[in-house]
């Protein structure tokens, strides 16, 4: 099964990765600072909420397949465009946002896989266990970006 931030033990992970992250940290790949790449998530995370609006682009990852081999299965490709919705916060302080990052992790963890959750920009509609696994994964894909 796949990891998820369902998993108290998974989002543990996670969140002590995130507390190993330093503001100065050199990316491993692509063009994110770590404060950039804290607050995309911050954002990314936002928008499966449906706190910040994101509009959907059908493309190949909408298909139910695809989708389902990208989240669990597929490597992510390093260095891919994202949606631009999740780029527009601009980082704030380094401890405001990473206190950001963990309470909206929290947030979607207690959303859990029956709650309500908002259209992705490219997958279109996730189920709540979908949305579990891809947060997780999208997180563990950044640390690792920046080697925590």
């Amino acid at each position: 099964m796949a990891r998820t931030i369902f998993d108290p033990a998974a989002r543990a992970e996670l969140l002590t990765r995130l507390d190993r992250l330093d503001a100065t940290a050199a990316p491993r790949w692509g063009k994110f600072t770590a404060p950039r790449m804290v607050s995309h998530l911050i954002s990314a995370i936002r928008i499966a909420l449906g706190d910040e609006p994101a509009r959907f682009r059908p493309s190949l990852l909408s298909n139910r397949l695809m989708r389902w081999c990208v989240i669990h299965h597929l490597p992510w490709p390093k260095g891919v465009p994202t949606a631009p919705e999740m780029l527009a916060r601009a980082p704030e302080s380094w401890a405001t946002d990473v206190t950001a990052l963990k309470a909206v992790i929290a947030r979607a963890a207690a959303n859990g896989a029956s709650g309500s959750w908002a259209l992705h920009p490219a997958f279109g509609d996730l189920s709540g266990r979908e949305w579990g696994a891809l947060i997780h994964r999208h997180v563990h894909h950044h640390l690792t970006q920046f080697g925590v």
